[in-house]
């Protein structure tokens, strides 16, 4: 699963609005945002980056003035993360991820629940200003935040949520278009008033529906804490492997 993810990322990278090859790794630029975690690099999978490779890596992030940061599946590319620290960057971060599959997928969490897919600007919006509130306003609603989700849903992959009593948005999440078989579902996110309620199982379920029906074979995710990991779980979320998050400080 290791490769089939790290290509996946590799594919993803390519579609941002700005794709740079650079020594053996696809670096992402999203030119509306400055954002390490939208804007970051990962090793096509064998890669074997010689230290040239590194310093061109590291100068496309420097010229756009950039923190040179990477997300990637350590095992689909091993010399990677030994070059990398001689080069100075540091882990960051390792991530479990866990796998959904048609065969381990489990019924919506609760029914009760009313999964919707955003279609006016209204909504895309009311998505924004939800999951900046959800992840403690460290990324602020924005005109590019909208066009961010607009661009996932509109390129392949899917978005959805669930509505509040005031017609806003109490929670929801989005999947990236499908590739080699699989799918990256992210952003999951619930207002902390709707909390507890199953929100974020829903459309994770949702999503990973969707993903299905689309031909993936797989829907695969990062977790952040042991309660959302026990969310993803009751959906048919299994662990399979780690990500490695590497950043250059300084």
């Amino acid at each position: 699963m290791d490769i089939d993810v790290q290509n996946f990322t590799v594919i993803n990278l390519r579609r941002r609005p700005q794709a740079i090859e650079a020594g053996g790794f696809v670096v992402g630029i999203d030119p509306t945002t400055t954002s390490a975690y939208v804007n970051y690099a990962t090793p096509v999978p064998g890669a074997r980056p010689a230290e040239h490779d590194i310093a061109a890596l590291i100068g496309v992030f420097r010229e756009r003035g950039l923190k040179p940061r990477l997300e990637f599946a350590p095992h689909a590319a091993p010399e990677v993360a030994p070059a990398l620290r001689r080069a100075g960057f540091t882990t960051e971060a390792v991530h479990t991820y866990l796998v959904c599959t048609p065969a381990t997928r489990a019924g919506t969490p609760d029914g009760r629940l009313v999964v919707e897919t955003p279609v006016t600007d209204a909504d895309f919006t009311a998505i924004d200003i939800a999951l900046s509130e959800a992840y403690g306003s460290e990324f602020p609603p924005s005109p590019q935040g909208v066009a961010r989700l607009r661009r996932t849903q509109e390129g392949g992959g899917e978005v959805r949520f669930v509505r509040s009593a005031d017609r806003g948005c109490a929670g929801a999440a989005s999947c990236s278009a499908p590739a080699v078989g699989t799918a990256e579902l992210a952003g999951v996110g619930t207002r902390p008033a709707h909390r507890g309620r199953g929100v974020a199982g829903a459309v994770t379920a949702s999503l990973a529906e969707a993903m299905f029906a689309k031909g993936a074979d797989s829907v695969w995710l990062e977790y952040g804490g042991e309660g959302s990991r026990r969310v993803y779980e009751r959906v048919g979320f299994r662990p399979r492997g780690t990500r490695l998050y590497m950043a250059l400080e300084g």
